[in-house]
């Protein structure tokens, strides 16, 4: 069995010229999704969200298979399960989709870093879901699911470990941001950083990841509360969220040196003033995907005579079942107020467009309702 969906589907990156509304790189058209597997959930998308993982799939910083049905941000209804008898979801429970599932088996997974997990990430390079293949397709030809989401569509069929289950009073557009925005950002500075209450922190970059970032260390008690990007909207609403000063990237010397600092822009020479804003024994955070040719640059030396730390952090070292409800929990007690972070709520219709305004910096988290 399968049913006809709608989705956003981008047949070849890396070439497309702007503005993408004038030469769509995504086609929204109709494809066939088969009947879930066991362990999978079939979904209807109410809201999702856009990134810039999934512009970095368009413009080629981040290679994946072709065709591909993107986005991977979202809130959904499940419709179906595979397992007709699963104790822990039932059709009508909203949900929201994370990006990177685990396999619950693997070293990683077994040490509480599921966020690690190599079977997952496998998965997510290839365009597969968990179990296995693709259910989307296109007549004879296979589409690639992103990041075991595919959330650009009216409906999806995940696994299960894709899925958080959360509350219905939750507008779909404000569960959407959970997903990526708000486990990536907060998830950076509570899981990975570790942000203790009176420390200092810097946040480089003011899209939906890093004033969620900006959000979770001003929950966590952090004091001041900096950031730096160059567009004056964002910082004024960075002030208006309770930064102590929010300055354009050539104030960036007028700063004091910081405890925390979080890298939230994607290249390396913004990760390089990072570390050089990070006092000595402070701690950097970097969340951002630079194209995979980019080298940093930074002093050996200082790692040992400054006494400082650089970290990774994906999906902000979360576990998504953990730290969801965590941040819900926040949000309802008013102390990430993450619905400040929606730009726009529009068709499906117009994601090219929408890519464009997020391509320019114009747009925080835009959200799509199919």
């Amino acid at each position: 069995m399968s049913i006809e969906i709608t989705a956003a589907v981008l047949a070849q990156s890396g070439d497309h010229a702007r503005p993408y509304a004038d030469s769509p790189p995504l086609a929204v058209k109709a494809l066939t999704l088969a009947d879930p597997k066991p362990g999978e959930l079939l979904v209807r998308i109410d809201a999702a969200g856009i990134c810039h993982s999934d512009l970095s799939v368009i413009n080629g910083d981040r290679p994946r298979p072709m065709p591909m049905a993107l986005g991977h941000e979202a809130a959904a209804t499940i419709v179906a399960l595979g397992n007709p008898d699963d104790k822990h979801f039932a059709v009508g429970d909203q949900v929201v989709l994370v990006f990177l599932p685990s396999c619950g088996e693997c070293v990683a997974c077994a040490s509480g870093e599921g966020y690690l997990c190599p079977n997952a990430a496998a998965a997510n390079g290839r365009g597969e879901l968990m179990h296995g293949g693709s259910r989307l397709s296109e007549g004879a030809v296979t589409v690639h699911h992103h990041l075991g989401v595919s959330a650009f569509a009216t409906h999806a069929v995940i696994d299960r470990r894709s899925a958080v289950k959360v509350d219905r009073d939750i507008p779909s557009e404000t569960a959407a941001l959970f997903g990526c925005a708000v486990l990536t950002g907060v998830g950076a500075v509570m899981n990975t950083a570790q942000v203790r209450p009176g420390e200092s922190v810097l946040v480089y970059g003011l899209g939906g990841v890093g004033l969620a970032a900006l959000l979770g260390a001003l929950a966590a008690g952090a004091q001041p509360v900096t950031a730096i990007d160059p567009s004056p909207e964002k910082r004024a609403l960075a002030l208006e969220l309770g930064a102590a000063m929010a300055v354009a990237p050539d104030e960036a010397d007028t700063l004091p040196k910081t405890d925390v600092v979080i890298e939230t822009v994607g290249k390396a020479v913004v990760l390089a003033a990072a570390y050089g804003a990070a006092r000595r024994g402070g701690r950097v955070v970097t969340v951002g995907l630079p194209n995979p040719s980019e080298k940093l640059e930074i002093s050996a030396l200082s790692l040992v005579a400054d006494g400082k730390t650089l970290t990774g952090s994906y999906m902000g070292s979360s576990i998504p079942s953990r730290d969801i409800p965590r941040y819900v929990a926040l949000w309802r007690a008013g102390r990430l107020p993450v619905e400040r972070l929606l730009t726009s709520i529009s068709p499906l219709s117009e994601i090219n467009g929408l890519m464009d305004k997020l391509a320019s910096g114009a747009a925080i988290r835009q959200v799509v309702k199919p």
